[in-house]
């Protein structure tokens, strides 16, 4: 069992990002540095209850280090303030860390290379809650988790609780739209706000 100290989870987050910085063997890796991008390891609080985790960064982020910080960010932040979260309290990071070009979706290799560094994160930070946003995250925690849920399609999971076993105690997942979909189906927004009224419930129990 980890430390609740802060600055040890600091210290180990901090191993982390070296590692992705370095990871020369990814096969996205050629790519960020032909276009000075960097790694988008994670952002927020390393005592978060509650983490948010994407599939991989987009541009913006990339050229920022920061995840979630383009228009999907922009609708991210206003769901959070829907229901009274902060990015200062909660933990945002992606499956792969490093854009893919085009902003494709990921492949199973780099979601094979950059797991581990997730499922390392959701060690140190120990959160309560997981919220998944998008089908790669959902499919990737869910079967990390063991729950044979996996195979069915965001549509079918979006907005329920599944509640799984982590090596530091209970966890609650919460399957959700990514936000990005939203800019494609305005529809979504109303999906989004009303699935995120999940979190503002597992929310008080959690701090």
């Amino acid at each position: 069992m980890l430390s609740k100290n802060s600055k040890e989870r600091d210290n180990l987050l901090k191993q982390i990002h070296n590692k992705v910085v370095a990871l020369e063997e990814s096969p996205l890796y050629v790519y960020r540095v032909a276009n000075n991008y960097l790694p988008v390891v994670g952002g927020g609080s390393h005592m978060a209850k509650i983490m948010f985790v994407g599939e991989a960064p987009g541009r913006n982020e990339a050229k920022t280090g920061k995840p979630f910080c383009g228009s999907a960010g922009k609708i991210l932040d206003l769901l959070l303030d829907e229901v009274g979260l902060t990015r200062e309290e909660i933990y945002i990071t992606n499956i792969v860390k490093d854009r893919p070009q085009k902003n494709r979706d990921p492949l199973p290799e780099e979601i094979k290379i950059y797991g581990p560094f997730l499922d390392r994160q959701i060690d140190i930070i120990q959160p309560q809650v997981i919220a998944t946003l998008g089908r790669y995250s959902t499919k990737y925690i869910l079967e990390k988790f063991g729950l044979p849920e996996a195979r069915q399609p965001i549509g079918e999971l979006h907005g329920k609780v599944f509640e799984a076993q982590a090596p530091y105690g209970k966890v609650y997942l919460v399957p959700l739209y990514h936000p990005a979909a939203a800019i494609y189906n305005r529809k979504l927004i109303d999906v989004l706000k009303l699935d995120f009224k999940v979190l503002e419930k597992l929310k008080q129990n959690a701090y």
